[in-house]
């Protein structure tokens, strides 16, 4: 059953589904290289881009590296945020 997400129970080895922000476009053909996270994009009222990515991830070092590969492609995080724990 699923955690409130308030971190409580929250580890390093926790497994998760996150959703990260970004500023900019991301095609959806990237998600095999971070770790099978659904991708969408959208236009904000001032017409910039911002790419949703959602996926679970199976620890915080998965994580890491899906961000780092986000830096690596000079897209801005706007926000990451636990959707879901798991026990």
């Amino acid at each position: 059953m699923p955690e409130d997400c308030n971190g409580r129970h929250l580890k390093l080895w926790t497994p998760a589904t996150y959703r990260i922000e970004v500023v900019g476009a991301l095609d959806e053909s990237w998600s095999d290289r971070l770790g099978g996270m659904i991708i969408k994009t959208r236009q904000r009222a001032d017409q910039s881009t911002v790419t949703t990515l959602t996926g679970r991830m199976i620890d915080q070092a998965e994580l890491t590296g899906v961000i780092n590969s986000l830096y690596e492609l000079h897209l801005p995080i706007l926000k990451v945020k636990i959707v879901r724990t798991e026990q």
